[in-house]
């Protein structure tokens, strides 16, 4: 890292995925940008979003089942911030800040997906060796454990206030809404290995996230060899609830449903 701010950190990680777009700071006057402490603030927050899901499914399939429309939400939402903390945890080595006060998104058009994430706060938390350590943005801890242990931390309480308040809204038991916090978590650094070239990276690094389940939480990483040998997959903790459309592909291969543990 030749850098030493948060928006370099960002930059740098973006350049390795295609996925979202990454930014620090939230544009101004544009009305696709949604914080996350303004969804999670009220329930009913969701409901246009939800709105428009619904319709870009019937659009495309015919119906919008209400599990399927709830279980697209809870994952997408929880991929802003397990998506963002992989990428920068997993390339720069450096946790940001992931209240719901400090994460914005931007919902795409027509598929309503997270398609772009900006980080409110430009301080992080970082190792020892990282150039940022001793100036007033950086928190460092000792070593690589303990940097996963905060980002788990901070996900984790991000979650949480998703659970609270997405919750009484759908018809899932909290059990199901942490398999998806789960499998935010576990998932993005299996991309982030991915997209940057080196999937055995996102595994190891994964293991390093996740060695055992920390509850609440519901499992450690489940990232497994693939198929023939080649390539990494997981099972996943949670359904995305796509089989319910009777025009869709049915369950997906990692679904927890058709892959046993």
């Amino acid at each position: 890292m030749t850098g030493d701010r948060l928006d370099e950190s960002v930059a740098r990680a973006a350049s390795r995925q295609a996925r979202v777009s990454l930014r620090v700071g939230q544009p101004e006057n544009s009305p696709d940008w949604v914080k996350c402490a303004e969804l999670l603030s009220d329930a009913s927050r969701f409901d246009g979003w939800r709105d428009r899901l619904a319709g870009w499914l019937r659009d495309q399939y015919g119906e919008a089942p209400e599990r399927t429309v709830s279980g697209y939400l809870m994952t997408w939402y929880l991929s802003v911030p397990g998506y963002l903390a992989a990428l920068l945890f997993h390339h720069e080595r450096r946790v940001p800040s992931l209240r719901p006060e400090h994460l914005a998104f931007r919902m795409a058009r027509p598929r309503p997906h997270p398609d772009a994430i900006a980080v409110l706060d430009r301080r992080f938390v970082c190792l020892p060796d990282d150039p940022a350590a001793g100036t007033p943005d950086a928190t460092v801890v000792p070593d690589e454990r303990a940097l996963a242990a905060v980002l788990r931390g901070r996900f984790t309480a991000h979650a949480a206030r998703f659970v609270t308040t997405f919750a009484p809204s759908v018809r899932f038991g909290r059990h199901t809404l942490w398999a998806a916090a789960t499998d935010a978590l576990d998932d993005s650094m299996l991309l982030a290995g991915r997209y940057g070239g080196d999937e055995g990276a996102g595994v190891v690094d994964g293991a390093l996230l996740l060695p055992d389940r920390f509850a609440p939480l519901t499992s450690a990483s489940t990232m497994r060899p693939g198929d023939g040998g080649t390539g990494w997959t997981r099972r996943r903790e949670s359904c995305c609830f796509h089989y319910l459309i009777e025009s869709g592909k049915g369950p997906c291969a990692t679904c927890p449903r058709v892959l046993p543990r």
